[in-house]
């Protein structure tokens, strides 16, 4: 795992000017409130954000039941052989998503193709994106049953993050020296002023220690590009995947990774 201190993640990305994004407007027709999704360029893969499953596997019981067996005091055996502390830090989370990182030992990669083909959902209904709606056979009205952690809304999972920076530094000509532009959503702030977008600019040698950046709390970039505009990731701040659109060997190159699981969306180009 790569890990650098809050004063190196923040030398290496300091603040650019906000007028970096006008391209992206226009690129995307659209403001970027949850991010300027992009076209292809001329091509692109949608990135599912990583899941896991317990050992124990999913239960009959949601999160929200778990959830309010814990808070009323139902001990640590209220599922035998999981600890509460096991399935999420902070129990008011329904969902308890992944959070950006590996769950613990006693957890796996749960691979989206391996859920459909398990629960007959399909990985992304015609014409929707992946999101909080999908697999609707696991959803109940408290959510997913307890032993599989739901992928992380609106930002890539740490491992993901890390093996797509390694991927466009190995596919961009300027390898580990390519400049780079990162955007952030106001929504990411707590804040919609439109009028000063969150720009930082560094190299994609450095890219990864933005996952760790203290002044952006848990997000990675709602958009992130290479300065000469050949590729543009986007991490929607609603869905449970990015878009990567850039040059045909690019987007070969995820679906071939052993590490990233990639699709196509035809309705989504």
């Amino acid at each position: 795992m790569y890990e650098t201190s809050a004063a190196e993640a923040a030398a290496g990305w300091p603040l650019a000017a906000s007028g970096e994004t006008d391209w992206l407007r226009e690129l995307a027709d659209d403001d970027g409130l949850t991010g300027f999704m992009p076209p292809a360029l001329p091509d692109a893969a949608w990135v599912l954000h990583s899941m896991y499953e317990h050992e124990l596997g999913p239960t009959d019981m949601s999160f929200a039941a778990y959830r309010r067996a814990v808070l009323n005091g139902g001990g640590p055996e209220i599922i035998p052989g999981l600890d509460p502390t096991e399935v999420f830090d902070d129990p008011s989370d329904t969902f308890a998503p992944s959070r950006g990182e590996h769950p613990g030992p006693r957890w796996r990669r749960l691979r989206w193709a391996e859920l459909a083909r398990r629960t007959g959902d399909p990985v992304a209904a015609e014409g929707r994106l992946p999101c909080y709606t999908s697999f609707p056979s696991l959803r109940e009205p408290g959510g997913w049953p307890v032993g599989i952690t739901g992928p992380s809304e609106g930002r890539l999972d740490r491992s993901d993050w890390n093996r797509l920076v390694e991927i466009l530094t190995e596919r961009s000509p300027q390898g580990p020296d390519t400049r780079c532009l990162a955007y952030y959503t106001p929504l990411g702030q707590g804040a919609e002023d439109f009028d000063n977008l969150h720009v930082r600019a560094g190299r994609l040698a450095d890219a990864k220690a933005l996952y760790d950046h203290p002044d952006e709390a848990w997000w990675t970039p709602s958009n992130f590009w290479a300065h000469d505009r050949s590729w543009v990731l986007c991490t929607d701040y609603d869905l449970w995947v990015s878009k990567l659109a850039g040059p045909a060997p690019l987007v070969e190159a995820l679906f071939a990774d052993p590490e990233i699981e990639a699709v196509r969306l035809p309705w989504a180009l």
